[in-house]
C-alpha cells in the first residue's frame, strides 16, 4: 500500500464494511488503486481509478502567474491541493467551499492540519457570495489577487455546480471591481484629495439636514423621469399645499428638468469630482438651490449654486488624514462609496427622512430615442448636434456592450453591462428596506414595490402639513463644535498638517532629523503616496522608507501640497472675498 492509502486508510473505512450501503446523506468511501474513492448520493465524486494521480494533475495543469486565488469547489479528500499550494507562488492562495455538509466534515476531517493551518488556504463551507467575498478580503486583504482560478480536483462540484458558478463569477467580479477601484485611485486619487481639502475652506456654510417624517421622491434623469413628472404635475403634486408636504431630492444631471417645469428641489445630490458635470448647472448660478456635496466634489460647484452647502463624505480609501478630521471634529457625515449620484440620493433621502422614499428616472437603462429625461443636458446636446445633414440619433446605441433587456414595466429598452452593476449594487443596498419604492416606468427593475404614479401621487402626498415642526428643512448654519467654531478648528487643523509636511520635508532633504521617525511621518502623511499605483493597488501597504525611488516621489509630492494648505488657510481669514 503506497503512502497515500496508508494516509487515508482510516477515512476508507468510514463507509462501513465493504458491499454495505452507508445511510443517506453519509459519503461512502473506499480504497482505491491510489487514494479512496468517494460516492455520495448515488454519485461517484472520485473514481477508483487513481484519484489523487489525476487530481495532481489537475492542480499541476491550473498553475497560473503570482497572485492568483485559486477556487477549488468541493476539495473532498484534498487530493492536489499539496502540489497546488507548494507549486504556486507566494503571494497566491488556495479557497476551497464546499455546500454539502456531510462533506464538509468530511474535508476538515481528512485534509491535513498542516494544509488547513497554512496562513494561504482557506475551507469553508459559505454560499453566500457577498459573506464569502467578505470573508477572502477578510483573511487575506484587499486588492491582493489579481486573477480567480477555478480549479476542479474532484467530481463533487456537479452536486451544486449553479452555486459553485456563482461564486466564482461573485469572486472573480469582486476581484475585477477591487482592481478597478485602484485604477480609479491611480488616476484620480491626488484630485480627490485635493478637493476634500479646498472644500474644507467651505465648511462654516455647511448646515444640518433634516426632512422629518416627510416623504422623499428622488429623480435620476432616466427617461423614466418625464412620464412620472408628467403624472406628479397632473394630479397636483408640485402646486399648493401638497408640494410641501414632501421633498424633492434630485441628482444634479436632473437641475434642468426642474427647471424646464419650473420644479424647486429641496436638494441636489453632487458627487462628481471633476469638471465633466459643470453643464448640469448653466443658467443656475446663485440660484439658491440647497445642495448636498462630498467632500470630494468638484470645489466651485457650491460657489455656483450659491445656496446652503450640506457636506457628506464618501471614503475613496483608508487614510489617516481621515482620522484626524474626526477627532477635530471636521469630518461630515459619512456614507458609503456607492459609485453611482442615484444610488446616494436615495441613502441620503434614507437618512434625512422617516418616511417613504420613491425613486424615478433612476433607470439604469435608456430608449432608442433618448438616454436621459427630456432638457436634461445629454439631451439638449442630442438636439443641438441635429442639422440638415444629420438627423435625431442617439450614439449610446452603438455603444460597446450594449444590450437588449425589458424594463420593470415590460417595455423594450437598452442598457450595458455597468449601468447593470449599479442596478445590481442597488438592488443588493436597498431592497430590503420596505420603505423604499419605485415608479413604473422604463427603467431596469430595482428589486423594489413598484407603484404606479397614482399609488406614489398619494403617497406623496400624505406627507405632515407644510407648516408642522416635523416639517422643518434644517437648522441654522453649522458654525459651533465642541472645541469652538469651526473656522478655529480648521485653521487648527491647517497648522498641524502644514507642520507635518514641512517636518517631513526636512528630513527628506537631510536638513534635521526625524523626531518621531520617517516611517511613522510617511504613515501619517499617507495622502501624499496613497495613489501611487504601487500603493493603489495592495490598499495599506506601501515601499519602505529605505526605498530612495518612493521617498524621491512622496518629496515631488510635499510642495505643491504645503502650498494648498496655505491657500486654504488664507480662505479662513476674515474678510476672504470668494469669487
Amino acid at each position: 500500500m503506497n503512502e497515500d492509502s496508508r494516509r487515508f486508510s482510516p477515512v476508507c473505512s468510514a463507509g462501513g464494511p465493504a458491499g454495505t450501503v452507508p445511510p443517506e446523506g453519509i459519503p461512502e468511501i473506499k480504497p482505491a488503486r491510489r487514494g479512496c474513492s468517494v460516492t455520495y448520493k448515488n454519485k461517484t465524486l472520485l473514481s477508483a481509478g487513481d484519484p489523487a494521480a489525476r487530481a495532481e494533475r489537475a492542480a499541476a495543469e491550473a498553475l497560473k502567474p503570482d497572485r492568483t486565488l485559486y477556487f477549488c469547489p468541493s476539495p473532498l479528500l484534498g487530493y492536489g491541493l499539496d502540489v497546488l499550494l507548494s507549486r504556486s507562488s507566494g503571494d497566491s492562495a488556495v479557497l476551497c467551499v464546499e455546500t454539502e455538509a456531510a462533506l464538509l466534515n468530511l474535508a476538515q476531517s481528512s485534509i491535513d492540519e498542516k494544509l488547513l493551518s497554512h496562513p494561504r488556504f482557506a475551507l469553508t463551507g459559505i454560499t453566500g457570495s457577498a459573506e464569502l467575498c467578505g470573508f477572502v478580503r477578510k483573511k487575506w486583504g484587499a486588492r491582493v489577487f489579481r486573477r480567480l482560478q477555478v480549479v476542479r480536483l474532484s467530481g463533487g462540484w456537479q452536486l451544486n455546480g449553479s452555486v459553485y458558478e456563482r461564486l466564482a463569477a461573485s469572486l472573480q467580479k469582486d476581484i475585477a471591481l477591487e482592481w478597478g477601484n485602484a485604477m480609479t485611485l491611480v488616476r484620480l486619487g491626488r484630485r480627490f484629495i485635493g478637493n476634500a481639502l479646498r472644500n474644507l475652506a467651505l465648511l462654516h456654510r455647511s448646515r444640518p439636514l433634516s426632512f422629518g417624517s416627510r416623504p422623499v421622491l428622488v429623480t435620476g434623469a432616466g427617461p423614466s423621469l418625464d412620464m412620472a413628472l408628467e403624472g406628479l404635475r397632473r394630479r397636483g403634486l408640485f402646486e399648493g399645499d401638497r408640494r410641501g408636504r414632501f421633498a424633492l431630492v434630485c441628482v444634479d444631471t436632473c437641475l434642468s428638468v426642474l427647471r424646464e417645469r419650473q420644479v424647486v428641489p429641496d436638494l441636489t445630490v453632487i458627487l462628481e469630482s471633476q469638471f465633466w458635470n459643470q453643464r448640469d448647472f448653466i443658467g443656475l448660478r446663485d440660484s439658491r438651490f440647497p445642495a448636498a456635496l462630498d467632500l470630494s466634489a468638484y470645489p466651485s460647484t457650491a460657489e455656483i449654486l450659491g445656496g446652503p452647502v450640506f457636506f457628506f463624505f464618501t471614503p475613496w480609501t483608508r487614510l489617516r488624514i481621515f482620522g484626524r478630521l474626526r477627532a477635530a471634529d471636521l469630518l461630515p457625515p459619512v456614507l458609503p462609496p456607492l459609485g453611482s449620484v442615484g444610488l446616494t440620493a436615495v441613502e441620503l433621502a434614507r437618512r434625512l427622512s422617516s418616511g417613504p422614499v420613491i425613486t424615478a428616472g433612476i433607470d439604469f437603462s435608456f430608449t432608442p430615442d433618448h438616454t436621459h429625461a427630456r432638457s436634461s443636458p445629454a439631451h439638449l446636446a442630442m438636439l443641438a448636434a441635429q442639422n440638415r445633414f444629420t438627423g435625431l440619433f442617439n450614439p449610446a446605441l452603438i455603444r460597446q456592450g450594449v444590450f437588449n433587456t425589458v424594463s420593470k414595466s415590460g417595455i423594450p429598452v437598452k442598457s450595458d453591462p455597468a449601468m447593470r452593476t449599479y442596478r445590481d449594487l442597488f438592488e443588493r443596498e436597498f431592497s430590503a428596506d420596505p420603505r423604499v419604492r419605485d415608479i413604473e416606468g422604463s427603467g431596469l427593475s430595482l428589486g423594489l414595490a413598484t407603484l404606479t404614479v397614482e399609488d406614489a401621487a398619494g403617497l406623496l402626498a400624505e406627507g405632515p402639513d407644510p407648516e408642522g415642526p416635523e416639517n422643518s428643512p434644517g437648522g441654522p448654519e453649522n458654525s459651533d463644535g465642541p472645541a469652538g467654531t469651526i473656522t478655529e478648528r480648521l485653521r487648527a487643523f491647517i497648522d498641524g498638517e502644514s507642520a507635518l509636511l514641512e517636518e517631513l520635508r526636512a528630513v527628506l532633504t537631510g536638513k534635521e532629523p526625524a523626531r518621531a521617525g520617517l516611517e511613522t511621518l510617511l504613515d501619517n502623511a499617507d495622502y501624499l503616496w496613497a495613489h501611487f499605483p504601487d500603493c493603489a493597488g495592495a490598499e495599506g501597504r506601501r515601499p519602505p522608507g529605505t526605498d530612495i525611488a518612493f521617498l524621491k516621489r512622496v518629496r515631488a509630492e510635499i510642495d505643491p501640497f504645503i502650498s494648498l494648505w496655505r491657500r486654504i488657510r488664507e480662505k479662513t481669514e476674515p474678510g476672504y472675498a470668494y469669487d
